[in-house]
């Protein structure tokens, strides 16, 4: 378990460092009047939440692998928590 929760967070410095950059490029964008969207992720897409940048899902993701490694690995929490880290790293794949 502790190897999964360990690849988890390695995952999530990744993606953390390239949200910095995302949401940045998504400032500009929208400073420059592009950007107009409500969401990055759809309702669908596992999030129970809407936001235009990444740094809620980053914090959302973070908080699941938290509760995984207090509370036990739970196995729909688990698929939940990579499906959510897998989404962010596909979307921030088109921003580089």
């Amino acid at each position: 378990m502790d190897s999964i929760i360990e690849q988890l967070n390695a995952n999530l410095k990744i993606v953390y460092r390239q949200s910095l950059d995302a949401d940045k490029k998504l400032d500009d964008l929208q400073q420059q009047g592009h950007g107009k969207f409500k969401a990055l992720f759809p309702a669908e897409a596992g999030f129970d939440f809407e936001a235009k940048r990444f740094k809620p899902y980053i914090l959302d993701v973070a908080a699941d692998v938290e509760s995984l490694s207090s509370d036990g690995l739970d196995e729909e929490k688990l698929k939940s928590t990579v499906l959510k880290l897998q989404q962010l790293l596909q979307l921030l794949a088109t921003f580089k």
